[in-house]
């Protein structure tokens, strides 16, 4: 028998998701499949989604390069740009678009502006969020440059909206007052809503869109009631079941002491796996029934409370996080948030469904 933990992915959800998220927001709409498509697998979500996205979006030079070697035909653009002038030509060879959020990257397509043509240039302005970004002030300044290459063929404005997923937020209106200043009178196309921007409606729909999170299946903006499908469901069995006396510990430190005769069963999946090790006493779907773990996670395997649940047992099936218990409860719960706990998923199967 194979160790049952598995990662069920729901590509029709995924797609679901995609297309309702733009319809609301009314614009074209990055996919956004960085870091491994939030742990979802890139290459089997890009496949899923490239007869509907209008483009994708990843971090760096290489995962842009794992879809093009998979077929991804669909415009990729590069959310951190490049780090230097090989891999430049190497994204202009590739049809890639490119975000210039660093002095050091414009003086890079100068540099280079005899050897490629066709560039497609997302300009990266600085509204508050200080981590990346250039001068808002200097935009004509940017646009006369990179046009005076003759490389680029097309340049359009982006920003990030840092505090959109904040309840109460009115910091998200004033950044994009600040790119909508910044690009008054120039005939580009414009990106600030992420996820959160989209989901709490700030500010004009933007040209595009940047959908990651909420594409996943969760929503990043607290109090809102817009509906998506969860797309992973994290799941495994009980492999072995122990009878713990009343007062007796439960994993290491014993820092979970059972009150009564308990039945404990041992789940095939730990903390090395994805799940975060301080989730003692989280919620858990044990054959369709709530129950909670019981004490310390440990890298390979975790404890769930089955006393009450008489017919579960070995090779009960055991949902740790997917369409019942989402996993945005589990990060709270954990006291973390749902990016790093979906990032974070291995050593399971991963199964598309």
């Amino acid at each position: 028998m194979t160790r049952p933990s598995q990662a069920l992915i729901d590509l029709n959800a995924l797609l679901s998701n995609y297309k309702k998220l733009r319809t609301f927001h009314g614009g074209k709409a990055f996919a956004v499949l960085k870091a491994n498509a939030y742990g979802h697998g890139a290459v089997r979500c890009a496949r899923k989604l490239e007869m509907d996205a209008d483009a994708f979006a990843v971090a760096f030079l290489e995962e842009g390069l794992e879809l093009r070697e998979a077929g991804i035909q669909k415009p990729i653009l590069l959310l951190e740009g490049v780090f230097d002038v090989k891999e430049l030509r190497k994204a202009a060879n590739h049809g890639f678009w490119v975000v210039v959020s660093r002095h050091e990257q414009l003086e890079m397509i100068e540099q280079c502006s005899s050897a490629m043509r066709g560039l497609n240039v997302w300009l990266k302005l600085e509204t508050g969020m200080n981590r990346l970004g250039l001068d808002g002030s200097l935009a004509c300044e940017y646009i006369a440059r990179l046009c005076a290459t003759k490389a680029v063929a097309k340049v359009s404005f982006m920003t990030h909206l840092a505090c959109a997923d904040v309840e109460g937020d009115d910091f998200s209106t004033k950044q994009i007052e600040k790119l909508m200043n910044a690009t008054r009178g120039l005939d580009c196309e414009l990106s600030f809503c992420n996820s959160a921007g989209v989901l709490s409606a700030k500010g004009p729909p933007s040209d595009w869109a940047r959908l990651g999170i909420a594409m996943y299946g969760v929503n990043p903006v607290p109090g809102s009631s817009f509906s998506l499908e969860p797309v992973m469901e994290l799941k495994s069995q009980i492999f072995d079941v122990k009878n713990v006396k009343a007062g007796e510990g439960v994993g290491y430190g014993c820092t979970v002491r059972v009150s009564r005769d308990s039945r404990v069963g041992i789940v095939a999946l730990g903390y090395a796996d994805g799940y975060p090790r301080n989730a003692m006493g989280c919620s858990v779907l044990v054959d369709g029934r709530l129950t909670k773990t019981l004490g310390v996670i440990s890298m390979d395997m975790l404890a769930v409370d089955i006393t009450d649940l008489e017919n579960s047992g070995q090779g009960s099936q055991v949902e740790l996080w997917g369409k019942h218990i989402r996993v945005a409860e589990v990060a709270q719960y954990a006291r973390t948030i749902p990016y790093e706990l979906l990032c974070n998923v291995k050593r399971v199967s991963f199964l598309s469904i």
